[in-house]
């Protein structure tokens, strides 16, 4: 049986017992919904052919006698433009359990031509209680139409038919229109919605207020919305708009209304990314520089912008999974700040003083309930002239001030000084932490003082002399457990755990890897990060060489199950942030920063959207509740952050489908190929344009260049970026654009030209510019840049047109004007889908015959050979490919394919084979059945760790929206990893019970596999963290590692996102 060509459809009739499904062409499968045992189950009806070959649409009708009774909008052959309705009775016994046979001269009820040829919708109409007893006219051409039928919805023309009389009513449209979807309002009223965007009521015209006599339709715009894929009546004047092609929208409805501006009015908006058309991958470490590799912790902190939507819902997003900031206000601009401080005045019981430490001084902010900010001259007696190491809040309204100089008690009402101590001259306190009770001064680095600061007096409990052993690297004192505190030492490289009362190590743990490992411990926090339930407090140490090492703190203050993540290039500086219940999450700043939080029982290490941070500190204000301020090297702000990980989306909305994306990280601006859509005096006009949005602001530059004309229509098909030589022979920025005519010979500009090849500048203005445009003979459908080392060297053009792949060289004649030249051709089997290049090796997708690796071979120059496109091998398989991405690094190398039907596919070439056939046949090492049509394939190249599991090769755009990340995975750990995939699938619940290996085994229309062949299904692996210890315990079994070493190793790839 063929697949249904009008794609998969349920029908649920009104009284929710009966489900039709069109699953093949010409073939109905009917199921009951009922209840057993207080269980709803569906039980199997039949599965019956339709003479109706082509369905258009179908709906179950409302009907009086309880029997269900479907509709079809059909036509009569697939190249017909004819629209044909049919109606049949679902069942043919009263107790309806007998499916009928849908014969078309038996059991046909309604058999009607369509007026309008293009109708494609049908909308079932619920019956009206009459006041008078209704009858059936046998006279049918006098009978009039009531309300109970269906209204067939054509692009010209409607056509109501009653389902009892059989009597019709047609209305003419104001305007023609193409309708999507709709939604009932009530039994006289329904929104349309159409191809544009526009949403209409459509309503049934009676005789009377209180006639059910249908004598016409009238359709009304009331306003604009996403272009509509389904629209669902929530009741309470409430409707949601569910779109495809743009965002999801929540209207609440005023049709009372006068003002037809104010008939709909939205409510909310529901972020839509898909469908991803194409994307640019940013911020892995290197903001987009192809030459420069990303970094491994940076993962995580991958930017990437989208062109998402269709027609006018096309945006660009720029979409960042982390923990968001959200600026509320700029407080000054300082530079080179050293410390924040958090503060109250005496008697408040929010936090009100902002004190910012610099070298040389401190300055004291104070803000009232509404958020208005003075700077003070004078707090509380705090030493203004020198730089504060600590300052905090303490019982009895105390405030503690630690400079270098001294650590000074302090009345905050008076202002006076309690008490103070000094190291002495010549000597100076370089580190300071406390809680409650203590204080832990780092004198000079080689000596440890721990003072009491819990009555009104600083007493020393122990000072302590280091000089002879080591040198103190960084202190810290915890919350809880309250009587010790933490240090760690310089030359040692090590961590104890110190009792505060004798400064003597209790526990200690080296930190160095190795006997060449020279990395320093230079920030310490001992927080309570994961609820106490569910474990005890955790030390973080950051390492001077960007490592965070994290220890479990065990009862008797033990160092156990000791971890290493990488954070950074640099050392990580640690803030804290209270939450609810004594746990604390900590911001990491470095340069990337990060929020360390507990979430779901385990350490969380995310992303944070803020990129200079320096210092943070939290800052519950009543002006500015639950906000923290932040410094940069420049500026002090007030933001607002998040407590967890989101997905943060930021839209350009650019009214058009915005087609391709190339970004250059020289110009710093996207280049973008967009396609505007507009229906003017009813006619559809397509206008292709090329424009530019930079990157920091987010926001179109430039003039937009326009590209066709009226005579004929363009559009655009492909845009890359390339660094090409200027008519001096110097580097410079070039987007290439790639167009298409339409086929229609009416529209085209000339007999042979099918497309063309254009080649811009950016100006001072930064306005694109044309320098050439070249005409070709067939559609340019992909571009992509190859080194050729002949003819002088310098980058050479791969153009992939309809029927042929081109290798040509460009040159510019001057700053606008140059000159393209045929280097070298070569023929794909039937259509150039996508090119991808690596190194002189040239991955072609066709559109019908998979991927097949063509080698570019340079000429020998004046007089030598001319340049050869020289297939190297091919994949002999049917597979419909859509993208295809260099990844993986060896010796045959490794080329990810995607195609029509949602599957991956790797594939590499047989080097090894033994005859010269075997060696042309590319071979698949793994695929897997994704179950989303991937649009375009981004390669990235990211910096691992020697023992990473997993290194990121490519991010995957969809139709759906999806974005996902494609890596390889090492090879010590392939075989347990796959072996822990399989254990996983036997013992996790999928939804409605679908085996794993079933759902994703690769399937088209050639093959279809049993399961996923040498793939690991992430989200499926990470799922084994959600499960109890029991349940991993038993998937661990026979593996070989413990269930720790699994649960380690799966948070490890977690990270990753």
């Amino acid at each position: 049986m063929r697949d249904s060509q009008s794609q998969d459809r349920c029908l649920v009739d009104p009284t929710g017992r009966y489900l039709a499904m069109h699953l093949w062409e010409g073939v109905l499968t009917m199921m009951r919904l009922g209840e057993r045992k207080n269980k709803m189950v569906l039980t199997w009806m039949d599965q019956v052919r339709l003479s109706e070959l082509f369905i258009k649409a179908s709906t179950f009708l409302y009907t009086e006698t309880g029997h269900p009774k479907i509709a079809f909008l059909y036509q009569s052959r697939a190249d017909s433009g004819d629209a044909k309705l049919a109606t049949y009775r679902m069942t043919t016994d009263d107790r309806n359990t007998e499916a009928s046979k849908f014969n078309p001269d038996r059991d046909r009820e309604i058999d009607t031509d369509v007026p309008d040829p293009s109708a494609s919708m049908l909308i079932p109409v619920r019956k009206v209680e009459e006041g008078v007893k209704r009858h059936n006219v046998r006279n049918v051409e006098s009978a009039k139409a009531h309300i109970g039928g269906l209204v067939v919805v054509g692009e010209t023309r409607l056509l109501y038919i009653d389902e009892v009389t059989k009597a019709t009513v047609e209305s003419a449209l104001k305007e023609a229109s193409i309708f999507v979807a709709w939604a009932e309002y009530n039994e006289v009223n329904y929104f349309l919605a159409d191809d544009y965007g526009n949403l209409h009521l459509l309503t049934l015209v009676t005789e009377s207020s209180d006639s059910v006599v249908v004598t016409g339709m009238d359709v009304n715009l009331i306003g604009k919305t996403s272009r509509a894929s389904h629209l669902v009546y929530l009741g309470n004047d409430l409707l949601f708009v569910a779109s495809h092609y743009g965002d999801s929208q929540l209207f609440r409805l005023d049709l009372q209304n006068e003002d037809p501006k104010a008939l709909l009015q939205l409510v909310q908006a529901l972020p839509n990314i898909g469908p991803i058309l194409d994307f640019a991958v940013m911020d892995m470490g290197n903001r987009g520089d192809e030459g420069q590799l990303g970094n491994e912790y940076s993962s995580g902190q991958a930017r990437i912008v989208t062109c998402s939507g269709v027609h006018k819902d096309g945006s660009l997003r720029s979409v960042r999974s982390g923990v968001g900031l959200e600026d509320i206000g700029i407080l000054a601009d300082l530079e080179h700040c050293r410390g924040l401080f958090s503060l109250k005045t005496y008697g408040t019981p929010k936090a009100d003083i902002l004190a910012v430490s610099f070298l040389t001084e401190t300055r004291v902010f104070k803000f009232d309930s509404q958020g208005e900010v003075e700077e003070l001259e004078s707090f509380s007696g705090f030493a203004l002239n020198q730089q504060t190491l600590l300052a905090m809040d303490l019982q009895g309204g105390r405030l503690l001030q630690v400079t270098p100089a001294a650590a000074t008690l302090l009345d905050s009402e008076s202002g006076l000084t309690i008490a103070s101590w000094g190291p002495g001259a010549e000597r100076s306190i370089i580190n300071a932490s406390a809680n409650s009770k203590s204080l832990l001064l780092s004198v000079d680095g080689t000596e440890l003082v721990s003072l009491s600061i819990i009555s009104d007096d600083l007493r020393v409990v122990r000072e302590r002399d280091i000089s002879q052993q080591d040198q103190v690297a960084c202190i810290h004192v915890p919350t809880q457990p309250d009587n010790v505190g933490v240090v760690g030492f310089w030359s040692s490289g090590t961590v104890s755990i110190i009792d505060l009362h004798t400064l003597e190590p209790t526990h200690g743990e080296s930190l160095r890897s190795s006997q060449d490992d020279a990395s320093i411990p230079r920030d310490l926090a001992l927080v309570q990060i994961l609820p106490p339930h569910v474990s005890g407090p955790t030390l973080f140490v950051a390492m001077q060489d960007g490592n965070v090492i994290t220890f479990n703190i065990a009862k008797d203050l033990a160092l156990t199950n000791r971890k290493r993540v990488i954070l950074g290039m640099r050392q990580a500086r640690f803030h804290l942030l209270p939450q609810p219940d004594g746990i604390h999450s900590i911001f990491a700043t470095t340069e990337h920063p990060s929020l360390i939080y507990g979430s779901e029982g385990r350490i969380v290490y995310s992303a944070v959207t803020a990129e200079e941070a320096t210092y943070i500190c939290p800052f519950d204000t009543l002006a500015f509740p639950d906000c923290i301020v932040l410094a940069t090297d420049k500026q002090l702000k007030i933001c607002h952050i998040d407590r967890e990980r989101r997905t943060h989306v930021r839209p350009l909305p650019m009214n058009e489908t915005v087609r391709r994306i190339a970004y250059s990280p020289k110009e710093k601006v996207f280049g973008l190929g967009c396609i505007r859509r507009e229906l003017v005096a009813g006619e559809e006009v397509v206008q292709s344009s090329f424009k530019l949005v930079d990157e920091v602001i987010f926001d179109r530059v430039g003039r937009s260049f326009p590209l066709g004309s009226p005579s004929y229509t363009e559009l655009v098909e492909c845009v890359v970026r390339a660094e090409l030589r200027d008519s001096y022979g110097n580097p410079a920025e070039r987007f290439i654009v790639g167009t298409s005519f339409l086929p229609d010979p009416d529209y085209a500009p000339g007999t042979n030209v099918r497309g063309r090849m254009l080649f811009f500048g950016i100006d001072a203005d930064r306005n694109p510019y044309l320098i050439l445009s070249h005409e070709l003979k067939g559609a340019c459908r992909c571009l992509a840049v190859i080194e050729d080392s002949g003819h002088g060297g310098g980058p050479a053009i791969v153009v992939g047109l309809t029927k042929t792949v081109v290798v040509c060289r460009y040159e510019e004649t001057s700053s606008t004007t140059g000159e393209v030249t045929r280097l070298a051709t070569y023929r794909p089997s039937s259509f150039t889908a996508e090119i991808c290049v690596r190194g002189n090796m040239i991955a072609v997708a066709d559109l019908m015959k998979s991927v097949s690796l063509v080698e570019y071979v340079p000429g020998g120059g004046d007089g030598g050979a001319a340049p050869r496109l020289v297939e190297r091998a091919r994949h002999f398989g049917t597979v419909w490919a859509t993208a295809v991405g260099f990844v993986q690094d060896d010796e045959e190398g490794g080329w990810l394919e995607a195609d029509a039907d949602g599957n991956l596919v790797v594939l590499r070439r047989n080097a090894e084979g033994v005859t010269a056939e075997d060696r042309r046949r590319m071979e698949i090492t793994s695929e897997i059945n994704l179950g989303e049509m991937v649009n375009r394939i981004r390669e990235v190249e990211v910096e691992t760790t020697p023992g990473a599991l997993i290194v990121p090769r490519a991010f995957l755009g969809t139709v759906e929206g999806g974005i996902y990340m494609f890596g390889t995975v090492a090879p010590h750990v392939q075989d347990l990893l796959l072996r822990f995939q399989g254990k996983l699938a036997g013992v996790l619940k999928t939804a409605g019970d679908i085996e794993f290996r079933t759902y994703r085994a690769f399937r088209n229309a050639e093959r279809e596999a049993d399961g996923p062949f040498r793939f690991l299904d992430g989200e499926l692996l990470e799922r084994f963290l959600d499960v109890d210890e029991a349940t991993q315990e038993t998937i661990c079994k026979g593996l070989g590692p413990t269930v720790e070493d699994m649960r380690n190793m799966v948070e490890e790839l977690r990270r990753m996102h």
